[in-house]
């Protein structure tokens, strides 16, 4: 394919005049026009004594800007023309270390006004405005360059889930005669803006050609100036605009909002391709999309089959353009191998019981998540006799203008390898147990619900020695009412440290993300997951479900090395809920059908949240074989994380309530014991009437008297 020329910048001197390709390791020093070989392009770098040759694959196809690259790995070409990794050495142009995003040689280096920004998104529905960014993150530091198709001023900022507002901006341009404006400002309205007190935001570089205003800043994560918002591990929901001249004025044709994680720890290109790689599709195909509102679609297939041991590792979905917006989530299940499975294409949990077996998710694909390739250590096991030999596919289908005639094929694509990583990986099932107990009242303007789980049943459950859970990624769960997600490690009564959170969910973005550093979960540590959520929109009781509308609350937790446990989630007693509400209830059944008559006040609306936290929580903990077991146990308190210390423009400053750095972590706290009296364990075997399609369910959740 012939490609166009890419945006060249400065800091790699990238010379155009000749091309080399890879073969059997040796380049050629033969021109050769601007195509790929093998879906690479190679440029030589100008830069004696060695000559520095940087490979770059493409990143998007063609565009209204050109082929966009992104950098993959920097070669050293020595005299005797042999391919070699380039060490971590000052450019000898810039004197800035030269990154080696293939091997994250040079970690901690502070980013320079030239450096190459690693992650890039295109803002807006027409690829106008193209954002790229990286980030120190133990300097708490984020620089960010905005490209707009404009000849008028542009500007880059945050913004809050529910009005730009109080968003902070940075604008910039070039003016007529040459002069470049830079300022960093705030909404006082949606159409004003106004200068902060506090200039926050350092200008690296501010250009205007013929067709793109190109601005580059850097800023702290977190400054102190009260108009700017900071810049956490949570969703970010980036504000950009520009105008077509360089008179200030917000247009909402020209805003967009879009949310982004920007604090990514690890880029895709950070990690190793193996030599051989293996591709396989697992997919429902040619299926017709029910006229309904919510259809969960399963099959079981089988996994690929190889005469000796191989690692998934790597997962993209597989989606058809045109039916993105219908495919609300693509799970995939690790089947026992002892299980009898049925065959064909049926709703996941519907009449059959059958179709919902398998329950120990492998990997996981939502609404707004693009592919996920795992750390270089870690990959999910196939091929040996302890290795599941077939899957569940379900695919959530969410056809709300309940369009005719839809065929679909759609699944997840999976990357395998020969080449072994050092662990085997597995995946753990946290949060709230969805069916048919959790509520949350309408009309809350905040709602808080709790899922428990306790380990101390886990190396019991296992069936063999169980060595400590090493958590390094984490996928969070709600639909369309939840705001905020965290889980919260608890060891001996103390509260250990927040495993992952995010203040800001977005039910549009939700991706498998990286910690910064892993977590190790010991037997009989406590895990809680607390899910945030707003009903100001709704009228009645929303219950836990499997339709959009419906609601969950769960976080999935990626480790290693691989155990036999699934799941662990809680749920509140029912019964004792109702009663705190005033309701006489004798059976869970009723004290769940009794929500509906509540009239949902904010008193009863705190009541009930109240309630659910003091009651007990029955805890259900499944295994890949379909085992269950339950225990019990009450919801500790969570004691919030202070917020790190701000930057001024001119200095460092901790404010008095700030005396903890930013990050995860916590020093312990001692929780005080629950106050609340013990209740008694009470059967949810009534209750199940509510689920009449998840009959399934009953054997698992008797509970002894």
């Amino acid at each position: 394919m012939q490609l166009k020329e890419p945006r060249v910048y400065p800091f790699y001197n990238l010379s155009q005049s000749q091309i080399h390709y890879r073969d059997s390791d040796q380049f050629t020093t033969e021109p050769h026009s601007f195509e790929t070989w093998n879906g690479t392009v190679f440029y030589p770098v100008r830069a004696p004594p060695q000559t520095l040759v940087t490979a770059l694959t493409v990143a998007n196809s063609l565009t209204s800007f050109g082929a966009r690259y992104v950098i993959r790995r920097l070669y050293a070409l020595n005299e005797d023309t042999q391919l070699t990794p380039a060490v971590c050495h000052p450019h000898p142009v810039t004197g800035t270390p030269v990154w080696n995003a293939w091997a994250n040689t040079c970690q901690g280096h502070r980013l320079s006004p030239t450096s190459r920004l690693r992650y890039s998104r295109f803002l807006d529905p027409s690829n106008v405005i193209f954002l790229l960014w990286d980030f120190d993150f133990e300097a708490e530091i984020i620089t960010f360059e905005l490209q707009v198709r404009t000849a008028g001023w542009v500007g880059l900022g945050i913004s809050n889930r529910y009005t730009v507002v109080g968003s902070d901006l940075v604008v910039g341009g070039v003016l007529p005669d040459g002069n470049v404006y830079f300022s960093d400002q705030h909404l006082v309205d949606e159409d004003t803006l106004e200068e902060d007190g506090s200039q926050d935001a350092e200008l690296l570089g501010l250009t205007e050609d013929a067709v793109y205003t190109t601005m580059r800043f850097s800023r702290p994560f977190r400054s102190c100036d009260p108009h700017d918002q900071d810049i956490t591990s949570d969703t970010i929901r980036v504000l950009t605009a520009y105008g077509l001249d360089d008179t200030l004025k917000l247009d909402p044709e020209r805003t967009f909002v879009k949310s982004i994680f920007l604090l990514q720890i690890i880029h895709p290109d950070d990690l190793e391709v193996p030599e051989e790689i293996i591709v396989h599709d697992l997919e429902i195909t040619d299926f017709l999309i029910p006229e309904d509102d919510t259809t969960y679609a399963c099959t079981f297939l089988p996994l690929p089959i190889v005469s000796k041991k191989h690692h998934i590792y790597k997962f993209e979905p597989k989606l058809l353009e045109h039916n993105e917006t219908l495919v609300h989530h693509i799970l995939v299940y690790a089947c026992g191998n002892a299980s009898v499975l049925p065959t064909g294409i049926s709703d996941c949990y519907g009449a059959d019981p059958d179709f919902s077996l398998c329950t120990q998710v492998i990997v996981g694909w939502a609404v707004g998540g693009t592919s996920y390739q795992f750390p270089d250590d870690v990959g999910i096991s196939i091929g040996t006799p302890w290795d599941p030999q077939w899957i569940r596919l379900e695919i959530h289908y969410s056809n709300f203008h309940n369009l005719p005639g839809i065929y679909d094929t759609s699944g997840i694509r999976i990357y395998y390898t020969s080449h072994l990583r050092k662990y085997d990986m597995g995946v753990l099932q946290l949060g709230v147990f969805t069916f048919p107990i959790h509520f949350i009242p309408p009309g809350a303007e905040s709602f808080m619900s709790y899922g428990l789980c306790k380990t101390e049943k886990f190396l019991e459950m296992n069936g063999a020695p169980m060595p400590d859970i090493q958590v390094y990624g984490y996928l969070l769960h709600t639909h369309l009412a939840g705001r905020a997600l965290q889980a919260v490690q608890y060891r001996n009564g103390t509260q250990l440290q927040t495993i992952c959170k995010d203040d800001s969910y977005d039910f549009n973005l939700q991706e498998t993300r990286d910690l910064p550093h892993r977590v190790v979960i010991k037997p009989g540590d406590e895990l809680l997951i607390e899910c945030h959520y707003q009903t100001l929109d709704r009228d009645s009781v929303i219950f836990g479900g499997p339709s959009t509308l419906n609601e969950m609350c769960l976080v999935f937790l990626f480790y290693y090395p691989r155990n036999n446990i699934s799941s662990c989630q809680g749920y509140p007693d029912i019964i004792y809920v109702a009663h705190e509400l005033g309701e006489e209830v004798s059976d869970p059944m009723e004290g769940t059908m009794v929500m509906n008559n509540i009239e949902w006040t904010p008193e009863n609306i705190k009541k009930a949240e109240r309630a659910c936290k003091e009651s007990q929580q029955i805890v259900l903990i499944k295994t890949i074989d379909e085992v269950v077991e339950n225990t019990t146990g009450w919801i500790p308190d969570i004691i919030p994380i202070p917020r790190g210390p701000c930057l001024e423009s001119s200095g460092g400053k901790v404010e008095p309530q700030d005396k903890t750095p930013a990050g995860f972590r916590v020093a312990p706290v001692v929780l005080s014991g629950s106050t609340t009296a013990a209740l008694k364990h009470l059967p949810v075997v009534a209750l199940l009437v509510l689920q009449g399609t998840l009959s399934w369910l009953l054997a698992m959740l008797q509970t002894e008297g």
